[in-house]
């Protein structure tokens, strides 16, 4: 780490430099969780302030939503969510979703309440998403850094109409119905007629990956469990950004993982790791890392252009599951079969400890 200059790399990131160079873009998915007296200048503008906007926007929001006060087109108080997205639009969020469902305040603040996420354009997808729900008291987001991704855009066509039809065509029920997290803040109201009020920006300096920190996430969770919730998910999120940029790098839990991958599989040879979460809240974290990491490694070339695969720097094929259910799974493998490196995710104290 500190013969390739790690370090200087990491500041780069945080200052806001344009590491992405493929797409000449900042990588600022940290600013995301920044606080609002932290400053990242990009192309001369303060990135946080930008960023602090929206939070502010999306509490209104949910807390008007929430209370009631926002209402469904026919004068009913909405009680259930679909997000609609795919991707790095779906799985963090729904990690989260899921990691929190069992959390003491997050379980209260949700009583009465469903969340749903809408991804696969198979029917079976929108049949799930809609079962049982009313669509006077439904509020649909739909989630799309680009608002070009075909998937989410069938499918919120999908839920369009079948809000039209539960309206009899009327198309002012949409503004009450219909809302949007984008990087395009104008498609929204070209392709579906979401009200310009209704669009919860997030910027192109959002890898889709690392968004469940904006809009992607923020929106729906804290519809669903509160805003305040979710600024403490913020700030748990900021401090370990903090360990990352300051912490020796013995000591570093993002460094020290990222070594012991490029230990694993570019050195001694295994190209797959397991990971495994002895915690059910858990549960969806290995889909969320698998995007993650996959996704950002999984290259052809290096940043030099030479080939990756022939000099073992893409990345690792990433599986897994919950503990006890992969001990009687594919454990057997693991023990007798090949040699797979696991990261075991243990945790101090169950959730249900501080529930009454």
């Amino acid at each position: 780490a500190e013969a390739c200059n790690l370090k200087s790399k990491i500041d780069a990131m945080f200052n806001g430099d344009k590491i992405n160079k493929t797409e000449k873009r900042s990588v600022l998915h940290i600013a995301l969780r920044a606080k609002a007296t932290d400053k990242i200048v990009v192309d001369n503008v303060n990135v946080v302030e930008s960023v602090h906007a929206v939070l502010q926007k999306i509490e209104k929001f949910s807390a008007k939503v929430r209370s009631g006060e926002w209402k469904g087109f026919s004068g009913k108080a909405i009680s259930n969510v679909i997000s609609i997205g795919i991707g790095g639009s779906y799985l963090g969020a729904e990690f989260v979703f899921e990691a929190l469902k069992t959390d003491p305040t997050a379980r209260k603040n949700a009583d009465g309440r469903q969340l749903r996420f809408y991804a696969n354009i198979d029917p079976i997808g929108f049949a799930r998403a809609t079962a049982n729900l009313d669509p006077e008291t439904t509020l649909c987001i739909v989630v799309s850094k680009t608002f070009t991704t075909r998937e989410t855009m069938m499918n919120a066509q999908c839920i369009r109409e079948w809000l039209l039809s539960h309206y009899n065509g009327d198309e002012k029920c949409l503004t009450n119905h219909f809302i949007a997290a984008s990087a395009n803040p104008t498609l929204p109201v070209q392709t579906f007629g979401v009200d310009k009020d209704n669009i919860f920006e997030f910027w192109d300096w959002v890898g889709g990956r690392y968004s469940v920190s904006s809009a992607v996430g923020i929106l729906p969770l804290s519809l669903h469990y509160g805003y305040e919730v979710m600024a403490d998910f913020l700030r748990g999120a900021n401090a370990m950004d903090e360990h990352f940029r300051s912490a020796p790098f013995a000591s570093n839990i993002p460094v020290m993982l990222g070594l012991f991958g490029v230990w694993n599989t570019s050195l001694l040879g295994y190209k797959t790791r397991a990971l495994i979460p002895y915690c059910e809240a858990l549960s969806r974290l290995p889909a969320h890392i698998q995007q993650l990491d996959m996704e950002s490694n999984g290259k052809r070339i290096d940043l030099n252009g030479n080939a990756a695969l022939e000099h073992d720097c893409s990345g690792e094929i990433d599986f897994g599951e919950p503990g006890t259910n992969a001990q009687h799974s594919f454990f057997q493998l693991i023990h007798q079969g090949r040699v797979i490196p696991v990261d075991f995710v243990a945790f101090c104290q169950s959730q249900l400890m501080a529930d009454d």
